[in-house]
């Protein structure tokens, strides 16, 4: 026991020293929810990074997907004065006047998962809107062979990148199976495993003809295939959308939740830092940068897309899962 102690402490004592040591900028990362397993990735990609070039980075995750813990959290690293804010926004018009702020206050901000944010210097995106979209349309729509109803969870209906997601794989179903019907418009709960979930079940008691789901935001496809399982309709229900493999294994190997496709969100948090060094220090983020996570860039305004999709598959889980995602 004394042992262990001792280790302990030994290793509190070295992660004080690191945060000591570091004299880099810093920088605080807010995230849409803590505790689940994509922002729990993204946070070990903020730490490694952060220790790798002496930046004082860290995250902050509130207790609830609530944009207004969002404003109070950034409100909080106003009053740090820290000099890089980053954001994973939950409503992208809501945080608004809170980013003028922490600009007026001489703060840059860093978005992800928000493009053309106002309020935000850079916003970096590491799979193109449309590409995304319409990458999970075209494979819920194989999966139901090109027939019957479907339903669209996103995180809310005020997340941006959530609905342009959504809008291109609704588009594209559109245009290349007219015989795939969607249910509705979209529900925004796929931030919360349990709304999804109950939202599954609702709708496929309500709808027998229903063969789908596109579930954007992380816990949605968890919560729809659990829905799946309970009801005993794995092959005959798809759940197609972006979730943590780790999360989702279990799920997928047997067959309630069929795939799709994601980035890396460990490689974000690392982005989020190189990124805020480069901006703190000065530097502008130019076309043909070659930049850690991101490779080379050309950037649209304050924009940066890249497409860097894994996709997640029975074939593709375990080895995800070792990566730590």
């Amino acid at each position: 026991m004394n042992k262990i102690i001792a280790a302990a402490v030994g290793l509190s004592l070295a992660l004080l020293a690191s945060t000591a040591l570091a004299d880099g900028p810093k920088v605080g990362v807010v995230v849409k929810i803590g505790g689940i397993p994509w922002f729990n990735a993204m946070e070990a990609g903020i730490k490694e990074q952060s220790a790798k070039l002496g930046v004082q980075g860290f995250m902050v995750g509130p207790t609830s997907a609530d944009p207004a813990l969002q404003v109070r959290a950034i409100e909080d690293l106003i009053a740090q004065k820290v000099d890089v804010i980053g954001v994973v926004p939950n409503d992208a018009k809501v945080l608004e006047p809170v980013l003028k702020k922490a600009q007026d206050a001489g703060i840059k901000v860093i978005t992800h998962e928000s493009p053309k944010q106002v309020g935000a210097n850079w916003d970096f995106e590491l799979a193109s809107a449309k590409g995304f979209g319409e990458a999970h349309g075209k494979l819920l729509a194989e999966k139901m062979g090109g027939k019957g109803s479907y339903a669209v969870f996103v995180g809310s209906l005020t997340v941006p990148l959530h609905n342009a997601w959504a809008d291109g794989a609704i588009a594209y179903i559109k245009a290349n199976y007219p015989d795939m019907k969607l249910i509705g418009d979209r529900y925004g709960v796929a931030e919360d495993v349990d709304k999804s979930r109950s939202t599954a079940l609702d709708l496929m008691a309500a709808n027998a003809d229903l063969k789908g789901f596109l579930a954007f935001g992380s816990q949605g496809p968890i919560g729809a295939g659990r829905a799946v399982e309970e009801r005993r309709k794995d092959g005959k229900v798809f759940v197609i959308g972006p979730f943590s493999p780790g999360q989702g294994a279990k799920l997928i190997k047997s067959g309630a939740l069929t795939g799709g496709f994601m980035w890396n969100p460990k490689q974000a948090g690392e982005v989020f830092i190189t990124l805020a060094d480069l901006i703190a220090k000065g530097q502008v983020p130019k076309a043909g940068d070659d930049i850690p996570g991101l490779g080379k860039i050309a950037p649209e305004g304050n924009t940066i897309v890249v497409d860097q999709l894994l996709k997640i598959d029975k074939e593709s889980i375990d080895k995800l899962v070792s990566m730590g995602l």
